[in-house]
Order: C-alpha cells, then structure tokens, then sequence
C-alpha cells in the first residue's frame, strides 16, 4: 500500500472529486459513514459518545459523525471548538445538518473554555484537527488537547490523532492528543509507523472511502507498507521436480566463544526458509554445539574461540555474515578480506556491521546488492546519528543510493530499504519479538530466501513479512511474554502456508 503525504492525500480527494463527479460534501458523508461502520462493529447500542470537532474538514467529519451516530440510536453530542471565526464550508454545512435535527446536539465552545465533566464511561471522538495542519499546535488549542489528555476516558480519532503532522515527527512537547484506535482514511500516514509519534495514535484501522484508483496507481510514493498481497506477489512456490541443489547453498558466518547461539539460530532459521543446504562456519568452541543443536547443517571450523577465516564461500549461492561473530581482531581482518575478493550480495547482521563500522572505508567495498541489518544504534555507528527514526529512515534510504546496497531497518515497523530509495514498511511482528536471537533469525530467513534465488531486495522484504508473520502466530499461541527466537523458526512454516 503506498504512503502518500498530506499534499498528495488532498489532490487524491480533489481528482475523485473532479473524476467521479460527487461533492466534497458527499466525499465527506462517504468518509462518516465508513467511520461509523466501524463503531457500530466494536460498540454496543448503549455507548455514548462526545465528539470533539474543530471548524475544518476534519470538523466537519466529526459533525457528520455525530449525526450519524445519532440516527442509528447512539448517544452523541458534539462540541464545536471555535479557535477559528469561520469554518470550512463543509464542516458548516455538516453543522447546519446537525442542528437541523437538534440543536442541542452541538455544543459551540468558545477560546479558552475547557471540557472538565466528561464521565468516564463515555467515549470521546476526536475530528478537531486533521492532516491539514501545518505547524504545531499553539495557545488555547495546545492547552485543550492536554486537558483532554488527561481525562481517562477512552479516545478515537477521526484520520489522524489532534496536533499529529501527517510527514514528519513533530516536537517532543507538542501538543498531540493520545488515542486508543485511529480511524484512518485509505492510507496510512508516516508519523504512524515511527515510535515518537506512532505510539499516540494506538491501533491503526484503515477505511476504504473510495478514493480513485487511478491516481493512486499513477501517482509514485517512494514509501509503501508491506500488505500480504505484496509479498504473495513476491513468493513463488516450490519446483515439486527440483532437488536441494536447486534452492542454493547457504554459507553463514559467525559465532565466538559464549556467542554461538546467534549462528546457531541463524543457520537453522536459513533452512527453514527453504535453503537447500546450509553449511556454518564457525569457531572450533562450537563445533559440537552446532552439529548437535541443528544436525542438518553442515560445519567448517576457523580459529579456536573466533573466526580467524572466512573461507570455501565461492560456492555458495548466498552468503550471511556476523550473528555472534564478535569483533576480535583477527575476525575483523578475516571480514575484511572478504569483502574485498567478494563480488556477490552478501547479508551483513550484527557484530559484522559494528566491524564495518570501525572500518568505514569498507563501506565503498561492499558488493553491490547487499542487504545490511542495522537496528537503529548499529545504523548510527554505521553512518551517524539521527534527531529522530523519520529523518533516520530517509538518512538510510541516501545510503542505501549511495552505497547501492539494501537496509533493513529492524523496528516496530521494520524498514526495508531498497538500493532506488524505495522504504517499505513491514506491518507484520509484535512487542513479543523483542528479544535476543529474533535479528539473528531474520538473517537467516533473508540469506536462505536468496540462496533460492530471489533477489536481495525481494528477500528483505519477503524476509521480514515472514519473519513478522511468524512471530505473530507464535505469540497468538504462547503470548508476546513467552515468545523467544526459537518459536518464530518454528513457525516459519505456518507463514508460509498463509501463501497457499
């Protein structure tokens, strides 16, 4: 699905329009009408509702909202906030609606009013400002949504949470009212997928409204969230005449004394993606940790307690390097002897990026195509720090250009970052996979996916949907609490099913 900004969300709206003839005014009813669909589907008949709008069109979705709810046996008021002599000709139009039923069903509040009374049990709306804001909330308004805040009752925006920019991360101390469920429409909106901003918005849910499809298939977003229908696209099934050999060696590299865990997962994790063959290089300490843990692999040893070599990878049909692997000297020499007489993409987790971090010169070395696996403090060792993870997300899409190499930004919503610029957010994972060995894993997967032959940037993406996916299942099955690395492997395979 792509992303569009502000901008390209309002000339959306204004080509439906144009293209299929209806008003701004029926886009507007078409939009209400979705959002309490919704509501009827999660609240019963009893529930009452306030609904808080401002005097634009975000407003005006909050009136229309209001009447809506009433006619189908709601309770719901309105309130009617006025830090604006006029009001949009939509929201006063939706206004006039309202009134024309009842007018006491809209309350007009006036500067430097606040609503203190609201009892708990009642639902507050917010429609008071949309994705037309341009600069942060101020005075009086600032001051209302943080009253709101602190009222414990439960809160619902209407397309984007109060004082929330649509395309950037806004200030620390803005004012931004907090919700549980944001109804959001056609789109989601970057500022949701970032955790500075994204966490006040709680649970996205994305309305069909109706917008063209032609302009959204003609106009380009290099920003997209990763659907089931993308990587179903992506994912090609199995030969049922092919042998092992047809789905690629992986070779994996790493692993140290007290770190062979990482290497472990990530070669097993390489095989349950479908790799054909898997062979680990290693240091000698975990020899029979390997062979024993995961029989299926194969094994060469370098060094005693860190790999002094990196070897025998001519072969192989994909190649990933540095869970566990540690930064020992003779290690950090190894890799970058490789990186030097390889030519191939190669998957860089962990302990290789903090190498190449010491090294920085070898950044222009790495093979082009190559998928690197940063979570946000080694891509800050790796090329600089960052204000906030937007602006850290667009820096990895400059070096993802650059260095003609693919990014997989791990996080909340993981960034796949393609060598054009292109960001793709995963949307699949949860709070469960925060813990040790879940990266580890996802290098495997991505390694294993290329060995059989799918592109890099089409591994990362396809990659981390399983990865997530994965982990989802298991946490449905032991909760977010219990899920460890190891569960997410073991449930690659109902991920892959989903394809079926």
């Amino acid at each position: 699905m792509k992303i569009f900004t502000a901008a390209q969300i309002r000339a959306c709206d204004a080509y439906t329009i144009q293209a299929t003839g209806i008003s701004s005014l029926e886009l507007m009813e078409r939009a209400a009408l979705k959002c309490v669909a919704w509501i009827k589907d999660h609240y019963p008949k009893d529930t009452l509702f306030v609904v808080l709008c401002g005097p634009g069109n975000n407003g005006g979705d909050g009136l229309a909202v209001t009447r809506l709810l009433q006619q189908r046996g709601y309770g719901a008021k309105a309130f009617l906030l006025r830090f604006s002599k006029e009001l949009s000709a939509d929201c006063k139009a939706n206004l006039e609606r309202l009134q024309a039923i009842d007018p006491g069903l809209v309350t007009l509040v006036e500067p430097d009013t606040f609503i203190t009374d609201i009892q708990q049990h009642i639902i507050i709306i917010d429609a008071v400002l949309g994705t037309g804001l341009s600069r942060p909330t101020q005075g009086w308004v600032a001051a209302f949504i943080n009253q709101v805040n602190l009222l414990p009752n439960k809160k619902i925006a209407i397309d984007i949470p109060s004082g929330m920019p649509t395309d950037i991360i806004p200030e620390g101390d803005a004012a931004i009212l907090k919700v549980s469920d944001t109804l959001s429409f056609q789109f989601y909106k970057r500022s949701f997928l970032h955790p500075e901003s994204g966490v006040l918005a709680g649970n996205i849910h994305i309305l069909d409204i109706g917008l063209d499809k032609a302009y959204i298939n003609a106009t380009n977003s290099q920003y997209k969230t990763i659907e089931p229908g993308d990587a179903a696209v992506i994912y090609h099934p199995r030969d049922p005449f092919a042998h092992k050999g047809a789905y690629g060696h992986v070779l994996m590299a790493g692993g140290s004394y007290g770190k062979m865990g990482a290497i472990t997962l990530s070669a097993k994790a390489a095989l349950r993606a479908g790799a054909g063959l898997v062979t680990a290089v290693i240091p000698a300490c975990g020899y029979h940790t390997l062979q024993t843990t995961v029989p299926e692999v194969m094994c060469r040893t370098s060094g005693e307690q860190a790999i002094e070599k990196i070897e025998g990878w001519e072969h192989s049909k994909a190649i990933g390097i540095g869970p566990g692997m540690g930064t020992d000297s003779k290690t950090a020499t190894a890799l970058a002897g490789f990186i030097d007489a390889c030519k191939s993409p190669v998957v860089f987790d962990a302990d290789a990026l903090n190498i190449i971090a010491k090294q920085p010169e070898l950044l222009a070395k790495l093979p082009k195509g190559s998928v690197l696996t940063p979570h946000p403090k080694e891509f800050a060792r790796l090329f600089g720090e960052n204000t906030n993870s937007m602006i850290q997300t667009d820096h990895a899409r400059i070096q993802a250009m650059r260095y003609n190499i693919n990014i997989v930004l791990k996080g909340h919503h993981t960034a796949v970052i393609t060598t054009e610029g292109e960001c793709w957010y995963n949307m699949t994972g949860n709070a469960g996979m925060a813990t040790a060995g879940a990266g580890d894993v996802l290098t495997g997967i991505i390694t294993g996916l290329i060995a059989q032959g799918y592109e890099p940037h089409q591994a990362a993406i396809l990659g981390v949907y399983l990865h997530g996916l994965a982990g989802d299942i298991a946490a449905r099955e032991l909760s977010q609490e219990a899920l460890i690395a190891g569960d997410i492997i073991d449930n690659l395979g109902k991920a892959f099913l989903g394809f079926l």
